[in-house]
């Protein structure tokens, strides 16, 4: 039972009883991390090493992206935090409740939106979400439930089988029962894969309500357009090793480049020799210049250009800026990541 991903309801019934001891102590101080892992390291009897010294702390309150290619070790690092996989070595604690010693207290601070669609066929929206409330111990609140439902565009099905449902229904219905015992933590997996844009938008929208009320957000996607638009902070995965954790503007700031393109008046077949000093690039068809500088040199440069190409008679009838996106900074990495380990 060590590594088999269990039943999200089962673990959550081992791990939290009728009623949860109460928790000793000061509650932890607001700038403490909400998440704290500390050289977290996890081998399967494979001998497959899905994570290395994995340190990683998130802050209260906070969107925090986790973006890496498929077999990086994002889920595997989830499933150590929510107790569904135990690690080979190293710590986590959940809002200052480490989730070994003190697992139950952690679990209920937790709520898990799993990526793959696993849930009772046979019982009513309804039914399911007020079953997973009742696991963690907490008294009935048919009116949290409601607001739950009513968010996630649910309430019109309460009373559906889930086995009537479509697929994009079915995740909704996974994200209400993480939400159903109020958790402070919330863990999405690939929470929009497979789902039309309406639900992506609606789901969006309650996220950020979430983050208001004071729930921190830790997600996985693969749209890293969402990662650009949603996320904090930004922490990149590869081959079970945290390249980099890096607030999300920082990050764009630092790896990001921008580019000049200038629309010539008169097409060219080479940059002039004179031109060669400068990191321009001439585009298949001649029409264009493509200049890239750097955002944080105290001089672009693009005075001094602009000037050569003036001397040189090498007019332009339009220019436009670009800036990279955060597709192409994480893919900049993860290839860098693969040169440097060839």
């Amino acid at each position: 039972m060590d590594d088999q991903t269990l039943d999200s309801d089962a673990l959550r019934y081992d791990g939290v009883q009728s009623s949860l001891p109460k928790e000793r102590g000061m509650p932890p101080a607001i700038d403490t991390p909400v998440i704290d892992i500390r050289d977290l390291t996890k081998t399967y009897a494979s001998g497959f090493q899905a994570l290395k010294g994995v340190d990683l702390q998130i802050r209260r309150g906070e969107i925090f992206a986790l973006l890496g290619p498929n077999g990086a070790g994002k889920t595997t690092l989830i499933s150590i935090v929510c107790g569904i996989v135990n690690a080979s070595s190293g710590s986590v604690q959940a809002d200052g409740h480490d989730i070994v010693s003190e697992f139950r207290a952690a679990r209920s601070k937790i709520g898990l939106v799993p990526q793959e669609l696993s849930t009772d066929a046979f019982e009513t929206v309804w039914a399911t979400v007020k079953f997973s409330r009742g696991l963690f111990g907490k008294s009935p609140d048919p009116a949290h439930l409601e607001r739950v439902l009513r968010d996630l565009s649910l309430w019109d099905k309460k009373d559906s089988k889930i086995m009537t449902l479509s697929g994009g229904m079915k995740r909704r219905v996974l994200i209400a029962k993480a939400l159903a015992h109020e958790p402070q933590i919330l863990f999405l997996d690939e929470p929009t894969a497979g789902v039309d844009v309406e639900l992506r938008h609606d789901m969006w929208q309650m996220v950020r309500r979430l983050r208001a009320n004071g729930t921190t957000i830790i997600l996985t996607t693969h749209y890293i357009e969402e990662a650009e638009e949603m996320a904090d902070r930004i922490g990149v995965i590869n081959k079970g090793e945290l390249v980099l954790v890096e607030d999300k503007a920082t990050l764009m700031r630092k790896l990001g480049k921008k580019q000049l393109t200038l629309h010539l008046q008169t097409p060219l077949d080479r940059i002039p020799e004179a031109l060669a000093s400068y990191p321009l690039e001439l585009t298949e068809d001649g029409q264009a210049l493509v200049y890239t500088f750097d955002v944080q040199a105290q001089e672009t440069g693009i005075a001094a250009l602009l000037r050569r190409l003036h001397e040189h008679g090498i007019d332009f009838k339009d220019l436009h800026s670009t800036e990279s996106s955060l597709e192409e900074i994480f893919v900049n990495l993860v290839r860098h990541g693969r040169e440097a380990r060839a």
